[in-house]
């Protein structure tokens, strides 16, 4: 751990650059998952988006319980980080945006074949084309931060 003085008032410490190193080997662990599971399948999500295949509903499904329950354990038991802070979850504020932006989310991860978490699990499956995918959603988020202060609340 590196400590370091902030403004004379407190101590701030922070881990040395090679403490990421578990959590590179977590997202390869799940990159693997989402291969052998076939969440990364540009079939897979076109047969969602058919309604052929109730797959992928399952994975998404399981997924949403496992948010829940997680976050309910979390405020019954008062889990705290690892730092000890407590965790807070603050509640959201509904806007018309979060329609507007998951019917774009939507529309984009059906034409493509990839939201943004399979994303780096197809480019290292080896679909290179991916590649377009990746940099177009770069470039949607950058565009998002350009114009963020223009769009409706």
């Amino acid at each position: 751990m590196i400590s370091t003085k902030k403004d004379d008032l407190e101590t701030v410490t922070t881990p040395p650059k090679t403490a990421n190193w578990r959590f590179g080997l977590v997202g390869i662990f799940f990159g693997i998952v989402f291969v052998k599971a076939e969440v990364i399948s540009w079939f897979r999500i076109q047969e969602m988006f058919r309604l052929d295949s109730f797959h992928m509903y399952g994975v998404i499904g399981t997924a949403v319980a496992v948010g829940m329950l997680s976050v309910q354990l979390i405020k019954r038991l008062s889990i705290k980080t690892v730092q000890g802070d407590p965790i807070s979850i603050q509640p959201k504020q509904f806007s018309k945006g979060q329609v507007f932006g998951g019917l774009l989310f939507g529309f984009g991860w059906a034409i493509t074949g990839a939201c943004p978490g399979p994303l780096f699990a197809q480019i290292g499956a080896g679909y290179s084309v991916v590649l377009v995918t990746l940099l177009s959603a770069i470039g949607g988020t950058w565009v998002y931060g350009a114009i963020q202060n223009r769009l409706p609340h």
